[in-house]
């Protein structure tokens, strides 16, 4: 036990004053005679007896009384502590909004029993302590300190945010924050404790206590969509695109009859119903047809309660209205490629001649045909290494008397094996890649009934395993015919034959060529994102339009903010930060020109319900930081107050001082002498 006033204990020397009195009170008794003397000296000897006894209890009680008082004065403290510590406390404190603290406890949402914990810990501490309250979103205002009044504002704004990070991340910025406070540190951190973000290091010595309030829901049952993919590279039109849906079950308890639906231009069109089994992920494909170009935004949809929030999965996707090519020739056009374009409805195709480029129009361009040039100048070269890596796709026929080195220049800058040599004679092409996406879906049945393509002149390549070049045709010799390089977002196609008739029958073999050019001219070496994650996926990839640093992009849903935005070669990255707050679809706008649709989804990480319980919490960390138990946080405002200052007894020396005069009352009152 000690005493936060200890001074007040000189105060007992005060009991020497009525034990004094009573030592020098003598009452003196007047003798008087009677006849029968023994038996009033009998009577005298027990009044004597009985009043000396009175007396001592009264002084008993006037001393127990007084010896309380100077106790209460002092204010004795029951604690563990060697010594009590009354310097300013720094409290940060780690308050969980994410949305699984929407799920219930005793018909009380988690969020709402977190909130009022937060404030019981606010409230044991003094006024003059200070406070700092952070949470999911990171906010800058809750980097700081503040009163306990401020304190307790802020905690009543607070509210469930789509925002979820690990706790190792949130108790890094507790600790940032601790270390610029100058008085002692307390963290807590008030959360349920999933098993899917509760992963950190707590240092043993470590300059604060962590104290670690976990709050148990009733468990749930939990189905979910987590992700949606295209399995093509890209959206084709009129073509049935298949869609890829991951759903899991995260109970131990089978899911059935979940329903599967997709929305799409207002329309619901059932896709089914889905059983998993326990704790199982599976993935789901279906036809997601697209009868014209633009833009087009649908929702993946089951129906699984209480649990909604991933529910639902929105996805954006686009279909050009024209995929440009643009030719380039060493003088006229090809009257193959115009024809074969032409045929294909939304293709647009424009020709160049080598000595008269637009450079400026590549960044416009789907597909970029390099048709016979027989020399490529240094600045061609540049610019065409800058198309390709930054997304664009290029397809290279060379001349039957071409600059070796010029072609061999640009072979090297995009990674491409180089010409040897040139060979004259009749070739036939002995395979296609049917695997690859350029021939992947194009052919039904038996391919040997296709009619390969053949050249009588060609040439040859070197053979290095580290270009990772593929081949899309080739020999029956093994030789590449058409070779496929990814380079950095873009994909580079290299024929091994020039494209005139006389020295290559390709622009005849209608079956092989027309797909070929179709789905080079929609193919992306890096899948378009159909969709976002918010507080997850902070970049957003768009093209540099104008090329202008003044440009100006805009976001809007049902608010509409500017990002932070900077040039990546060829692209603008914008960062939306924790800008997006609500699931939904956006629009990006350059000018007040609506250019893209964005999709964005609410982080799945939560979906898995699965949570640490105080048992499992005490073993993994409870050497190391205070784990309240459920007991405790249901008096936590007087669990921390005991904890930080002991159990103060100078009430109970009050009553005792009220019990003492209340005895002597009864002495002085009812015993009759």
């Amino acid at each position: 036990m000690q005493f936060l006033y200890p001074g007040f204990l000189w105060a007992l020397l005060l009991l020497a004053i009525p034990i004094i009195i009573h030592l020098f009170y003598f009452r003196k008794f007047k003798k008087v005679y009677f006849t029968n003397v023994r038996f009033l000296k009998e009577v005298k000897q027990e009044t004597s007896n009985r009043s000396r006894i009175k007396n001592l209890l009264v002084l008993l009680s006037r001393l127990l009384a007084l010896a309380a008082l100077v106790f209460a004065f002092a204010q004795p403290i029951l604690t563990d502590k060697k010594e009590i510590n009354n310097a300013p406390k720094a409290v940060s404190i780690f308050l969980d909004n994410s949305f699984s603290m929407q799920a219930l406890s005793s018909d009380v949402p988690l969020f709402d029993l977190a909130k009022d914990k937060v404030r019981d810990i606010v409230n044991a501490y003094r006024d003059s302590d200070q406070f700092q309250i952070i949470t999911h979103d990171f906010e800058g205002r809750h980097q700081r300190f503040y009163s306990k009044e401020n304190i307790l504002s802020l905690i009543d704004e607070v509210e469930i945010s789509p925002s979820v990070n690990l706790l190792s991340v949130a108790i890094d910025r507790l600790e940032q924050s601790l270390s610029t406070a100058d008085a002692d540190k307390e963290m807590y951190i008030v959360s349920d404790f999933q098993q899917n973000i509760t992963e950190f290091n707590i240092d043993q010595d470590s300059s604060y206590q962590m104290h670690l309030i976990p709050l148990q829901a009733v468990q749930e049952k939990n189905v979910s969509i987590d992700s949606v993919w295209l399995a093509a590279p890209v959206p084709m039109l009129n073509q049935e695109n298949p869609l890829v849906i991951k759903l899991s079950n995260y109970s131990d308890t089978d899911a059935e009859d979940v329903q599967l639906s997709l929305e799409y231009q207002g329309q619901v069109r059932p896709l089914g119903t889905k059983r998993l089994s326990p704790n199982t992920s599976v993935t789901d494909t279906v036809n997601f047809s697209i009868l014209k170009p633009g833009w087009h935004e649908a929702d993946i949809v089951i129906t699984d309660y209480p649990i909604s929030f991933d529910n639902r999965y929105k996805i954006a996707l686009k279909v050009s209205e024209k995929v440009k090519i643009l030719s380039i020739n060493e003088s006229g056009s090809n009257r193959y490629l115009k024809a074969a374009f032409k045929g294909l409805r939304f293709f647009e195709i424009e020709n160049q001649t080598a000595s008269r480029i637009n450079y400026s129009d590549f960044i416009q361009q789907d597909l970029i045909i390099l048709n016979e040039i027989s020399n490529l100048s240094s600045g061609l070269i540049s610019s065409i290494k800058d198309y390709v890596s930054g997304g664009g796709n290029l397809l290279v026929f060379p001349s039957k008397n071409i600059s070796k080195e010029s072609y061999n220049a640009l072979l090297s800058s995009l990674g491409a094996n180089t010409i040897i040599s040139s060979e004259s004679g009749a070739k036939q092409v002995g395979t296609i890649n049917i695997e690859e996406f350029i021939f992947k879906d194009v052919y039904l049945g038996n391919q040997r009934n296709i009619k390969y393509p053949a050249s009588t002149f060609n040439y040859t390549f070197s053979n290095f395993q580290s270009r990772k070049g593929e081949d899309l045709m080739k020999y029956r010799d093994g030789s590449a015919f058409m070779s496929k390089y990814r380079i950095g977002n873009g994909n580079a196609y290299i024929c091994a034959a020039p494209l005139n008739e006389l020295s290559n029958d390709l622009v005849r073999n209608a079956e092989v060529f027309i797909p070929m050019l179709y789905k080079m001219g929609i193919s992306k070496a890096k899948k378009e994102n159909i969709a976002y994650t918010i507080g997850k996926d902070y970049l957003i990839e768009t093209d540099n339009i104008i090329r202008d640093d003044e440009i100006i992009y805009t976001i809007k849903g049902k608010e509409e903010f500017i990002p932070a935005q900077f040039n990546v070669g060829s692209k603008i990255m914008l960062d939306v930060k924790d800008q997006v707050r609500e699931a939904g679809f956006y629009q990006l706008s350059l000018d007040d020109e609506e250019i893209s649709k964005l999709a964005f989804n609410y982080n799945r990480l939560e979906s898995d319900l699965k949570y640490y319980n105080p048992d499992i919490l005490n073993d993994k960390y409870g050497d190391k930081s205070d784990i309240i138990s459920s007991a405790d946080a249901d008096n936590l405002k007087e669990y921390i107050s005991q904890a930080e200052s002991g159990i103060p007894l100078w009430k109970w020396f009050i009553i005792g001082v009220l019990i003492f005069l209340g005895i002597e009352t009864l002495l002085l009152r009812f015993w009759k002498t």
